[in-house]
C-alpha cells in the first residue's frame, strides 16, 4: 500500500548530522557507533531506502531554520538573514537528491499524477515523490520574498516551531501573533500557500486560522484528549480543522503520543504503534469520519528508537499500521484514506487540474 508521510526532516539530517541518508539505516547507526554530540545518535530509523522499503511514495520534506526564541530558551540562528541562507541551504539537498534520481519534487497538479502513475506501475523504479514545505516560517525574510519560495517549489508553510518566531507564538510559548504575521499571511493566501498550524501556541491557532481563507492542514500533530500538552490540538482545534476540510497528519514522536513521556530519561516501552493508531483513531471520532486523519512521523525529527514506539526499528515499520488499524474494524477503503488517500485528496483538491 502507498504510504505518504507528512513530515520529514531529511535534510535537517544530512546537514545537522551529517548523515548520509542514502545509506542503509544499519550503515548510518553504525557509523555513529559511540557519538554522544547529538539525541538519537546510532539510533536513527529513517533514511532513503527505509523510505522505499515502507512505500512511502510520497513526502512532505522541510527545510527548517529557527530564530533564536525570545528569551533565549529555545535556540536557534541570530536573525532572519542566517535563517534565510540556512534553509536555502536546506533546499539544496533536496536539489542535489533531484538530480541523483533519488528523489522528485512534485508541487502541482500535473506533477502529482505524473508521480503517481509512474509509482503504480514500478514503485521499486520510480523515484521519491516529495512535497516541500516549510517548518517555521523565519526563513521567509519579508512577505515580497513569497513568489521566490513558491518558485522553488514550497508549497507548505508552517509560522513557527518551539518558542517565539518572527511571526507567532508556538510551542511552550502561550500567546497569539505577531504583528509581522499579518502581511505574511496574506502574502501566503495570494500566492496559494498551503498553511501548517503546527507547532502554532492556541492562540496563534485561533487567529490565523480567523486570518488565512487558504487551505490550512497539520503536518505532524497528536491529541490533547490523550497526551494533554500545549504541543497537541484540543478537540476543539480538531473540529475547526475538521470544518476547514484540512487533514491532521499524526506524528510518531513518544512524547506527543504517551502522558508524562520524559524526553530526559526517554523510556519508550509504555509507546507502541497500537498508541499511534489511539491517536488516529481520536481524530476519527472526533470528526465523525476518516476522512481528516493521516501519517506525518517526524521520525527523523532530532531524535532515535528511545523516543520512537518501542515496536518500530525503523520507518519500513509503517506498513504494519494497516493491520492494527483492520484489527480494531476499520475497513481497507478507510485504511487506505489514512494511509494516502486523505493526503491526495487535499492536494487535488488544492491544486486543481
Amino acid at each position: 500500500m502507498l504510504i505518504i508521510d507528512s513530515h520529514l526532516d531529511l535534510a535537517y539530517n544530512a546537514i545537522e548530522y551529517n548523515r548520509d541518508i542514502l545509506q542503509p539505516v544499519a550503515a548510518i547507526r553504525a557509523s555513529e557507533a559511540g557519538m554522544k554530540d547529538k539525541k538519537g545518535r546510532g539510533s536513527n530509523t529513517v533514511a532513503i531506502p527505509a523510505m522505499r522499503e515502507a512505500g512511502i511514495g510520497l513526502s512532505f520534506v522541510t527545510v527548517h531554520a529557527r530564530v533564536a526564541s525570545v528569551g533565549g530558551r529555545f535556540a536557534g540562528v541570530r536573525n532572519q538573514d542566517i535563517a534565510y541562507a540556512k534553509a536555502q541551504g536546506e533546499a539544496a539537498v533536496y536539489r542535489l537528491l533531484e538530480r541523483k534520481g533519488v528523489m522528485r519534487m512534485v508541487h502541482d497538479r500535473a506533477s502529482l499524477e505524473a508521480h503517481l502513475l509512474d509509482w503504480q506501475g514500478d514503485p521499486s523504479g520510480t523515484p521519491l515523490g516529495f512535497v516541500l514545505s516549510m517548518e517555521g516560517a523565519d526563513p521567509i525574510v519579508s512577505p515580497e520574498q513569497v513568489p521566490d519560495w513558491w518558485r522553488q517549489g514550497l508549497r507548505i508553510v508552517s509560522l513557527v516551531h518551539y518558542g517565539i518566531s518572527t511571526y507567532a507564538h508556538g510551542t511552550q510559548a502561550p500567546g497569539g501573533l505577531l504583528p509581522p504575521a499579518r502581511p505574511l499571511l496574506k502574502a501566503l493566501e495570494a500566492q496559494g500557500m498551503v498553511l501548517d498550524l503546527t507547532h502554532t501556541a492556541e492562540g496563534s491557532f485561533w487567529e490565523a486560522l480567523d486570518l488565512f481563507g487558504g487551505p490550512v492542514i497539520a503536518t505532524h500533530n497528536c491529541c490533547h484528549a490523550l497526551v494533554p500538552h500545549d504541543r497537541q490540538f484540543t478537540d476543539r482545534q480538531i473540529r475547526s480543522l475538521v470544518e476547514r476540510d484540512a487533514v491532521i497528519g499524526v506524528a510518531f514522536d513518544d512524547w506527543m503520543l504517551t502522558p508524562d513521556f520524559d524526553k530526559l530519561k526517554p523510556d519508550n516501552s509504555r509507546t507502541t504503534l497500537g498508541t499511534v493508531t489511539d491517536h488516529i483513531d481520536h481524530i476519527c471520532q472526533v470528526a465523525g469520519n476518516v476522512r481528516h486523519a493521516a501519517i506525518g512521523t517526524d521520525l527523523d525529527g532530532g531524535y532515535g528508537r528511545e523516543q520512537s514506539p518501542c515496536d518500530l526499528d525503523t520507518i519500513a515499520d509503517l506498513r504494519r499500521i494497516p493491520g492494527i488499524l483492520e484489527k480494531r474494524g476499520y475497513p481497507r477503503e478507510d485504511i487506505a484514506a489514512v494511509m494516502h488517500g486523505n493526503w491526495l485528496t487535499f492536494l487535488r483538491r488544492v491544486w486543481p487540474g
